[in-house]
């Protein structure tokens, strides 16, 4: 017979497992903050919870649960039931939870069970689940074993962690490369549902037992996205490795980067004229959201150069020119902003080299 409930001692399993779940929240939590491995099948659509909610507080417990019984009958009740049993039948290891596992929890299995099917669901919920998550990202700051990879813009630092087993992402997680230039045509997730990933990866990382946890240097803000402050704060005392590049592969990346992925990106989304237009627009809004870094004048002239740019790409197809405005950019910019940025840490810098010594040295540290 399949348990009931599942409990707190097994959650770590089931973040590494990505056991699949389904969240009977209203949409409006779901929103908030849910799992990398959740699908929402409400119990109550969010106008029902919200009347329930008022019944709660001014009629109490009881006058409530019926309400919600009545609210979720007949044809309403038989389509919730439908959409949980073709989620199951796909995933029969599902488990389920709602916001504290509680009543929600258990008239939803109670139905399902009457459908033909048993699945647990999770002791204390979505918040037990939360809080687990939470506690994983304060003790991994707390280990000290952070090892931050810096360099300058345009150095390859992503493209160095994907090759690390000890690293995490944190600019993957949240969907944003970091820079002006960062932002992605999809979305970043909701602040929520990044620490929760950070957290899973953290969690990941854990089992395989490295050394260190290799993290990218990154500001506390990422996009939107906020580190959380324990663990951001370990970033800040951990030792620096960094990562170093000739200026031209640096440049040939961020042309790489900025202007030829990104404007493939947008076509492909939107096709050639509106692509076109949006990643003009993209480029213009990445500058002016730097406006008062750069000063009035800087700006234009960036302004100015990325117009050229565009008028000689579209009418030569070649984004050679861009490679104008990224290079003044990198040496008035971002070259000396990063300098100063290293001269307040230098003490923590324990190595420094190109991609492969940078490997080989990481390789050893390992050993």
């Amino acid at each position: 017979m399949t348990r009931q409930i599942i409990p707190s001692s097994e959650f770590a399993s089931l973040f590494l497992q990505a056991r699949p779940l389904i969240d009977v929240r209203a949409p409006i939590e779901f929103t908030k903050g849910a799992f990398p491995s959740a699908i929402n099948l409400p119990l109550m659509k969010d106008s029902e919870r919200e009347k329930v909610g008022t019944c709660y507080k001014q009629q109490g417990q009881e006058s409530a649960i019926k309400l919600g019984h009545a609210l979720v009958s007949g044809t309403v009740k038989e389509q919730r039931i439908a959409a949980w049993r073709k989620a199951i039948e796909a995933n029969p290891s599902s488990y389920l939870y709602c916001f504290r596992g509680g009543l929600r929890s258990q008239l939803s299995q109670q139905w399902i069970k009457e459908a033909g099917f048993d699945i647990p669901y999770i002791q204390g919920g979505y918040k037990a689940l939360r809080t687990f998550l939470i506690q994983i990202l304060e003790s991994s700051a707390a280990l000290n074993s952070m090892l931050i990879l810096s360099g300058r813009t345009g150095s390859g630092k992503t493209d160095f962690l994907q090759l690390r087993d000890e690293a995490v992402d944190l600019e993957q997680l949240a969907n944003h490369r970091g820079s002006s230039f960062g932002k992605n045509l999809d979305p970043q997730p909701s602040q929520i549902n990044f620490e929760n990933q950070l957290a899973i990866a953290v969690l990941q990382h854990q089992t395989k037992h490295h050394r260190h946890l290799l993290l990218e240097d990154e500001s506390f803000l990422i996009g939107r996205s906020a580190l959380p402050k324990a663990f951001y704060n370990s970033m800040q005392h951990a030792d620096i490795v960094l990562l170093e590049e000739d200026d031209e592969q640096r440049l040939q990346r961020l042309l790489f980067d900025y202007v030829d992925n990104k404007l493939a990106s947008f076509v492909s989304r939107l096709g050639d004229e509106a692509g076109l237009k949006a990643f003009g627009d993209y480029l213009n809004a990445s500058l002016n959201g730097i406006k008062k870094r750069l000063g009035g004048k800087f700006l234009q002239e960036l302004l100015d150069s990325v117009a050229r740019a565009l008028a000689h790409q579209i009418s030569q197809n070649d984004t050679s020119l861009h490679l104008d405005w990224i290079s003044q950019l990198l040496t008035r910019y971002y070259d000396p902003m990063y300098d100063y940025q290293l001269s307040q840490k230098q003490q923590r810098v324990l190595f420094k080299g190109d991609h492969a010594s940078m490997h080989a040295w990481l390789d050893e540290l390992r050993k």
